[in-house]
C-alpha cells in the first residue's frame, strides 16, 4: 500500500470517528482514483454530490458498483455499518430498478431459498422451456455490489441467451445482511476456503441444482465486479463442482486477503492474484475506472493467438489461449455488462454480448 493510500485510510477513520461519513467516503474516493490526499474532495455537501456523481451511470468515474463501492469496511475500527464508497442500492440509484426480466414463452421463473452447513441464500431460478435436446448445464450468475438479482437478470439479458442455449441460471442475492453493500465478499480468506465460507456455500448450491436437473458436471459460474471476483474464486476452490468460469470487470482469486489489500488490487497494485488453473472466460474494459484492466489479465494465463474484433458500437481485442481460456478486452469501455440492457444497473449495450458468448463457451466445454 502506497503512502499516499494510507494516509487516506487514516484520514477516513479520523473523519468517521469526528461523524463525518460522507467525509470519509470523500477520502477513500479520491485515493482510489489516484488523488493525493491532499487533493481530496470537501467533506459535507460537496462530498454528497460527489458520491452520487459516482451512481451516475455504468461508465463513468467511479461507478458506485465498483468493488470499492461495494466492500464491508467494518473491519476498520470507526468503520462499521459498512460505509463503502457507494450510497448502496437505494431509490432512484443504479441497482433498485423497478424493471423485471421478460420471461420467454414457456420458460419459468421463481424464487427459492437454498440452505446448507455454511449458511442458506436465497435465489431467482431461470429454467428454459422444455425440448427435445438435454440442458446444457447450471450457471450461478453472481451480481454486483448494490444491485439485486432480478436487476441483475434485467441488465445482463442472461435468460434470453440462456433460453436459447438450453441453460438453467440461478441468481443467487448476496443482501445487506451478509454484507453492508450486497457485495459478495471475495476480499475474505474465510469466504475464499473450501469450506465454511460463501465459496462452499454457493458451490453446495451449484451441486444442488446439478442433481435435479441432471447436470452433474456441468455447473458453471459468472459473475460481474464483486460477483465476477467471487466466481474466479469459486473456479479454484472448487474445480471439482464448477467446470469453468466467467469473469466480467472482476479480479482474480487471491487478489486480496482484507479490505486493504482489495483496495490496493481494485487500482491495480500489489499482488496481482493468481491465473485461473480450470478453463475462463474473461471480460473487461479498457476504461474501467472502478477495477483497473489489468486484474482482468492476470486472471488469464498463458500464450496463444489474439484477433481484433468489433461490432455494436466498440472494438476489441479477444485472446485465446493455447488452454482455450478466453480474454476479451474491450476498447474504451468501462464498468459495466457488455451487450447489456440499460434498463438494469451497470449495463452497456454497446460491445460484444457478454452472455451469449459466455454461454457459448460453456456449452463448448459441455462438447469437448
Amino acid at each position: 500500500m502506497n503512502d499516499h493510500f494510507a494516509t487516506a485510510m487514516r484520514r477516513a477513520l479520523e473523519q468517521t470517528r469526528a461523524g463525518d461519513p460522507h467525509g470519509a467516503t470523500s477520502v477513500l474516493q479520491a485515493a482510489l482514483s489516484g488523488q493525493a490526499p491532499d487533493a481530496a474532495p470537501c467533506c459535507g455537501p460537496c462530498a454528497e454530490a460527489a458520491e452520487k456523481t459516482a451512481h451516475r451511470g455504468a461508465t463513468g468515474p467511479r461507478s458506485g458498483l465498483g468493488l470499492g463501492g461495494g466492500l464491508d469496511l467494518s473491519s476498520l475500527p470507526g468503520l462499521g455499518g459498512g460505509l463503502g464508497l457507494g450510497l448502496g442500492r437505494q431509490a432512484g440509484m443504479p441497482g433498485a430498478t423497478a424493471a423485471r426480466a421478460p420471461v420467454p414463452e414457456g420458460a419459468t421463473v421463481e424464487t427459492r431459498q437454498h440452505s446448507g452447513a455454511e449458511g442458506s441464500r436465497s435465489y431467482r431460478l431461470f429454467v428454459p422451456s422444455e425440448r427435445q435436446t438435454p440442458l446444457q448445464g447450471v450457471v450461478l450468475m453472481l451480481h454486483g455490489c448494490t444491485q439485486g438479482v432480478e436487476d441483475f437478470a434485467v441488465g445482463t439479458r442472461m435468460d434470453v441467451a440462456a433460453e436459447a442455449a438450453g441453460f438453467v441460471v440461478a441468481y443467487p442475492e448476496q443482501t445487506g445482511r451478509h454484507n453492508a453493500q450486497s457485495c459478495w465478499n471475495w476480499f475474505r480468506p474465510e469466504d475464499q476456503a473450501r469450506t465454511g465460507g460463501e465459496a462452499a456455500l454457493l458451490a453446495d448450491l451449484g451441486q444442488a441444482l446439478a442433481e435435479e436437473f441432471s447436470c452433474e458436471g456441468r455447473v458453471f459460474a459468472a459473475g460481474l465486479s464483486a460477483g465476477g471476483a467471487m466466481a474466479a474464486i469459486l473456479g479454484e476452490s472448487h474445480p471439482d463442482v464448477f467446470r469453468a468460469t466467467g469473469v466480467h470487470s472482476g479480479l482474480p482469486a487471491g487478489a486480496a486477503r482484507d479490505v486493504v489489500s482489495a483496495f490496493a488490487a481494485m487500482r491495480g497494485e500489489g499482488s496481482s492474484g493468481r491465473a485461473a488453473t480450470g478453463p475462463v472466460i474473461v471480460f473487461h474494459g479498457s476504461a474501467d475506472r472502478t477495477v483497473a484492466p489489468a486484474n482482468g489479465s492476470a486472471i488469464v494465463g498463458g500464450h496463444g493467438i489474439e484477433r481484433t474484433e468489433s461490432g455494436n458500437g466498440r472494438t476489441w481485442t479477444r485472446l485465446v489461449t493455447d488452454d482455450g481460456s478466453e480474454l476479451w478486452r474491450v476498447e474504451g469501455a468501462g464498468h459495466a455488462w457488455f451487450g447489456g440492457d440499460p434498463a438494469g444497473s451497470y449495463a452497456d449495450p454497446k460491445g460484444p454480448d457478454a452472455s451469449t458468448e459466455m454461454l457459448r463457451f460453456f456449452a463448448e466445454r459441455v462438447q469437448a
